[in-house]
């Protein structure tokens, strides 16, 4: 065992995280779920949503025989909504392909939908204790740090080299004790910003440190300016009712219910289409930028207070009218739902 690994453990004994809703009881399962949720999101964020969804979906079984409109609601709010998508994906491979039973094979857990690399070693490190060494964002950090290796961890030969010094820092022993260990120095000690290096167990022969230059490790993403898009969404509300309907399964929001995109010169076709007339003129409500990881998105939002929709659209699958007293008929991504609180608001809809 390296002195680097012996000294996270004996602060890990000390100072670790050992009461996260996914460590009690500690199983595949909860484990994968947790790594699937905690990708691009902080763990705060996260420990609401895991135990909403864990009440829902115990087990593979559970989350396998669930509608995928189901899963997507439980997953509103947290973005990525691909994660959802696979994790539900998976599920039905384990329960048709591995009779219920979270692998505990490398190669057959990044089979997976969603699975890569790093989520299949925590997986089996946390679950199984097996030696997998893992490199999540907080594990970059640290080692990017630790033996200051600059650039991008993005780039092949950085993210490389931050491989060979995972696998060299991970034991044989305690394995599953030092993976939590190091994701929860990244996660307490080793912050982003402010690192609390006078308390950090490895500060010793940190070359970062000792250099004075910790906050250039690692290496940032290369700046690039983010496009802006435009769109405009059409809120058709009737009766306390909004019209919704269901996105393609691939792209952005796959899956999830949203309000109408449409091009100005198509609002005229979609009232033909959808509705017997409105009650007073359209109504434009302020541009809401809505920020994806690659671009930044204006939606400009037209409010039609429609007089008498036309039932035949209303199919309950792809399409419908949801009261807005309601539960959502599925997952909902946060402008959506941004602009359909603002609707209630303004008809005095109780918020739910």
């Amino acid at each position: 065992m390296t002195s680097f690994a012996a000294r996270l453990l004996a602060w890990f004994e000390l100072h670790g995280r050992k009461h996260l809703p996914w460590q009690q009881p500690r199983d595949a399962y909860r484990i994968w779920v947790s790594e699937i949720m905690l990708q691009q999101t902080q763990v705060q964020t996260v420990i609401p949503y895991f135990e909403r969804f864990i009440a829902s979906f115990p087990d593979v079984a559970a989350l396998a025989g669930a509608p995928l409109d189901d899963v997507l609601h439980h997953w509103s709010g947290l973005g990525y909504y691909a994660r959802a998508r696979n994790l539900h994906r998976a599920a039905t491979i384990v329960a048709d392909e591995h009779d219920g039973r979270f692998p505990d094979d490398f190669d057959m857990l990044v089979a997976l939908p969603g699975i890569g690399r790093s989520t299949a070693g925590a997986i089996l490190a946390l679950a199984y204790d097996q030696h997998h060494a893992i490199l999540d964002g907080n594990v970059k950090r640290v080692l990017a740090r630790h033996r200051a290796v600059a650039g991008w961890p993005g780039t092949t030969a950085v993210a490389a080299r931050l491989w060979e010094l995972a696998a060299e820092h991970t034991p044989a022993t305690d394995t599953a004790a030092y993976t939590q260990a190091i994701m929860d120095l990244g996660a307490t000690v080793c912050t982003r910003s402010n690192p609390a290096c006078d308390i950090c167990p490895v500060a010793s022969d940190c070359i970062a440190r000792k250099s004075g230059s910790v906050a250039a490790f690692p290496g940032r993403k290369p700046k690039k300016k983010k496009p802006r898009r435009e769109t405009t969404m059409l809120i058709a509300s009737h009766d306390a009712h909004v019209y919704l309907e269901r996105r393609p399964e691939s792209g952005i929001w796959g899956g999830l219910w949203s309000l109408p995109e449409l091009g100005d010169g198509e609002i005229d076709d979609w009232c033909r289409t959808h509705c017997g007339g409105l009650e007073r003129e359209p109504e434009e409500w302020p541009v809401l930028r809505h920020s994806f990881t690659h671009f930044d998105l204006d939606i400009r939002p037209i409010v039609l207070h429609v007089d008498a929709p036309l039932s035949k659209v209303a199919d309950g699958d792809r399409v419908a009218w949801h009261h807005l007293e309601d539960t959502p008929p599925g997952g909902i991504a946060a402008p959506v739902d941004k602009l359909i609180k603002e609707l209630k608001k303004s008809r005095n809809v109780s918020q739910n």
